[in-house]
């Protein structure tokens, strides 16, 4: 009997914490389709673009490279032969903020409740991160290709032009302006509230 018991409250935790989890959206592709799947999402883009001023567009273009909006995503085990030795790095969550700079974001903005796994947290540390790409670097929030260089290589190493020679990468960063300037025509197009 209490072994039963015991079994039924693990499922029923388990149950509440898969209700938990957020699933991505159905379709990535489209930002109107994004926001009209959560809607808690706009408020919380348009409460993130009216702090900084970037637009939403190559913020949320920045997060669906990272994440694919995928609340835990993280890089993916490395191995030798059949043993795990680690992730690639400490990326983690919706922004794939690694430790250091997430720890960094949380001390200059005051929140140290934040959560790398909170959709509107990681985009404020989206916002957070172009706006210091703009200080330092002078790279427009509008200039998704460059933004997404400074993102993935840090400011120094964009400075430094560590993705020169990283043909993939450069790839990657066109990916995200193709996308943003999808997303920005999608949001000028789409009726939402």
């Amino acid at each position: 009997m209490i072994f039963r018991k015991s079994i039924i409250s693990i499922l029923v935790g388990a149950l509440f914490v898969v209700g938990c989890a957020s699933t991505p959206p159905s379709n990535t592709q489209n930002l109107c389709s994004i926001f009209q799947e959560k809607d808690s999402w706009y408020v919380s883009a348009h409460k993130v673009h009216d702090k900084y001023g970037i637009p939403i567009n190559v913020a949320m273009s920045i997060m669906a490279q990272e994440s694919g909006f995928v609340e835990d995503a993280k890089p993916k085990m490395r191995w030798f032969g059949f043993i795990p030795y680690g992730r690639g790095s400490s990326s983690y969550g919706y922004s794939q903020a690694q430790d250091e700079v997430w720890d960094e974001y949380t001390k200059e903005s005051g929140s140290f409740f934040s959560s790398r796994t909170s959709f509107e947290d990681s985009l404020d540390f989206i916002g957070w991160y172009m706006t210091k790409t703009k200080k330092i670097n002078d790279v427009k929030f509008s200039d998704a290709f460059n933004q997404y260089l400074n993102y993935h290589e840090g400011w120094y190493g964009y400075k430094n032009k560590t993705y020169l020679g990283k043909n993939w990468l450069v790839d990657v960063a066109r990916q995200v302006h193709v996308r943003a300037l999808n997303y920005k025509n999608q949001l000028e197009h789409c009726n939402l509230y």
